[in-house]
């Protein structure tokens, strides 16, 4: 199986797939249907692909005229337009470009006003430096034109137990049926990758949201450092914001988690 075939496959084509290689593996229809309620819709973009560019990472923001200087390093540019319609559960905007800011300071998570902004298709903006003087620089420019969506599950500790032996069968089942994907860059939506801490169940603890309020906090993007950021060996940058916000194209109570190895 090539890359090309499933990346524009329907979510019900993959999941009638799904089901019929677990049952070849003997594993009970309920199981299958349990682990398919958990899963969430996530857009990935990689490097190397066959474009059109989907994302800008690094260098210099492309910010609007007059627009107030960022407080932290520019991480990416994501052009909305470009994402597959409904490839994620994120009410996201259907145009326009989001504009990722987070300093590399691993193990730490906190309320951060400008760490995203939204800037309407249209808008002329030009490249200009992001973060205050004494910052250590800026990420490394790559240019993310390979897109694919997918579904993702919560992280499970592995164990030894029969419940870890399930959960890992089913994920050999899924990956099987997927097939092999680029190694992707950032991913928006989805269930969070970690190496040490759920970024959401820490916006959690941090930031309680009142008990009547019926809003949640979920993932929106997470960005793999790696070569790109000097600063960390290995880096996951996360953002999460409550699900009323992003409708609202509000990211002032914006929550980010920088984990890293």
């Amino acid at each position: 199986m090539t890359d090309t075939e499933t990346v524009d496959e329907t979510p019900a084509a993959r999941a009638a797939r799904f089901r019929a290689e677990a049952a070849s593996r003997g594993i009970p229809a309920a199981e299958v249907e349990a682990y398919i309620r958990t899963a969430r819709p996530a857009v990935y973009l990689a490097e190397d692909g066959p474009g059109p560019v989907v994302a800008l990472t690094g260098g210099h923001p492309p910010l609007p005229e007059g627009a107030p200087t960022p407080t932290a390093a520019f991480v990416a540019a994501v052009d909305c337009a470009a994402l597959p319609p409904g490839a994620t559960d994120l009410p996201l905007p259907a145009d326009g470009r989001l504009l990722f800011f987070a300093d590399s300071d691993p193990g730490s998570g906190a309320v951060v006003a400008d760490a995203v902004r939204y800037v309407p298709a249209g808008t002329p903006s030009a490249e200009r430096p992001a973060g205050p003087d004494d910052s250590p620089g800026v990420y490394r420019r790559a240019r993310l034109d390979f897109c694919f969506h997918q579904w993702s599950w919560p992280w499970h500790e592995e164990d030894d137990d029969e419940e870890s032996q399930r959960v890992a069968e089913l994920a050999s089942a899924w990956s099987h049926v997927v097939g092999r994907r680029p190694h992707w860059r950032l991913q928006l939506g989805g269930e969070p990758v970690l190496f040490n801490w759920d970024p959401v169940e820490a916006a959690r603890d941090d930031v309680p949201l009142p008990a009547a309020d019926g809003d949640e906090w979920t993932l929106l993007a997470t960005w793999r450092g790696e070569d790109d950021c000097e600063e960390l060996e290995a880096g996951l940058f996360h953002w999460v914001i409550r699900r009323s916000d992003l409708a609202a194209l509000r990211f002032d109570r914006l929550y980010v988690y920088v984990d890293a190895l």
